[in-house]
């Protein structure tokens, strides 16, 4: 564990590197109070694929990152569960101003590459492009050991389903818009945020308010 998160602080270090005009965006406390009934959110829940341009106030960005795979125990479990609890979901916010990695216990945006990526995300579906934020869900296989490699993707396609299906339930619930998508440039985006070969963007969903 120790040698994990030597490994993974290096890795920051070198994504904040590639993006010095962005400054680390410190995350409020999740507003644990806020939202609908777990009910009324399944009722509420739909895909929408047309946002307004307005950004995220930080507050709710701040309860949406917790919401989608934020830490939810003393133990350092999340809100999200994974398999064996391996947690092996990264999740990278793509807004206009540049990429950033969601870092859940220090509860903030590590800086990852300054510009705006989201017509990345979009891919050819450009109404999505306008939403404020896209989360782009990647899971690094090579945490789960001892599986041969097409079980590893197996595993890592379904983590980051269920953290998809947070974002859309925290949506449905806090008056919020998104669509769960696997088109995307996965090439460029894992150029621009320097994945490596194990860590494999799954899923994204654009989030914003509701287009007027």
């Amino acid at each position: 564990m120790k040698k994990l998160s030597i490994i993974t602080a290096m890795l920051l270090l070198a994504l904040i590197a590639n993006a010095q005009n962005l400054q680390i965006i410190k995350l409020n406390e999740p507003n644990k109070n806020r939202g609908t009934s777990v009910m009324q959110a399944l009722e509420n829940r739909q895909s929408t694929r047309e946002f307004s341009t307005e950004k995220l106030s930080l507050q709710d960005l701040s309860d949406l990152l917790w919401a989608t795979n934020g830490i939810n125990r003393p133990d350092g479990r999340r809100t999200a569960a994974t398999a064996r609890n391996n947690q092996d979901i990264d999740v990278y916010a793509i807004m206009e101003e540049g990429a950033y990695f969601y870092d859940a216990k220090a509860n903030e945006l590590q800086p990852v590459a300054e510009g705006d990526f989201r017509g990345l995300i979009a891919d050819a579906q450009l109404s999505v492009k306008d939403a404020p934020v896209s989360l782009l869900v990647v899971s690094d296989i090579s945490r789960f050991t001892g599986l041969d490699v097409d079980r590893q993707k197996q595993w890592g396609a379904l983590d980051a389903g269920i953290v998809s299906q947070n974002i859309m339930i925290f949506a449905a619930g806090c008056g919020f818009v998104t669509v769960p998508r696997v088109y995307m440039k996965t090439d460029e985006l894992k150029k621009v945020l320097k994945l490596t070969e194990t860590q494999i963007p799954m899923i994204n969903n654009p989030v914003g308010y509701s287009k007027k």
